[in-house]
This record gives C-alpha cells, sequence and structure tokens, in this order.
C-alpha cells in the first residue's frame, strides 16, 4: 500500500487532532514539524497492530499483602 504524505505544524496538531488522527486512520502519513523540524511522525497502524494483547495480572495482584482497612486512607497518611 502506497501512503500519501502530509505535513503539519505542531500548532496544527493540535488545534486539528481528530481530523489529523483520521488522516493517518485512512493511510496519510502525517509528518509533525516545530519551528521547521521535522519531530514526530503518524502513520497508520497494521490492522495486525491494532488489538495489543495486555497481559493477564491477576497472578501478580494476588501475591500484594492483603490489607485491612480503607488502602487509600492509608496512602493519605502516608503523605
Amino acid at each position: 500500500m502506497k501512503h500519501i504524505m502530509k505535513t503539519v505544524s505542531l500548532r496544527d496538531l493540535h488545534i486539528r487532532t481528530s481530523e489529523i488522527v483520521r488522516d493517518a486512520e485512512a493511510g496519510t502519513v502525517v509528518i509533525v514539524e516545530r519551528r521547521g523540524q521535522a519531530v514526530a511522525e503518524l502513520r497508520p497502524l497494521d490492522r495486525n497492530q491494532r488489538r495489543a494483547e495486555l497481559p493477564d495480572m491477576t497472578r501478580y495482584w494476588t501475591k500484594f499483602p492483603k490489607v485491612k482497612g480503607d488502602s487509600g486512607r492509608f496512602l493519605e497518611e502516608d503523605r
């Protein structure tokens, strides 16, 4: 697939973020410039990359010590 390229300023990205992201999703490679210098590139993801699987953290959470009472309260007191 051949990508269309366009350049936007950092200010344009700030103002028109949704529109620019839609362009990238549709296949446009967007180069973001700050004061005329390219600083970032926004491009469409491969269909296979869009669904990243997050690890199951359950076994890690079970290793944390159990706290009696309100853990939020403990954090407030600790601060």
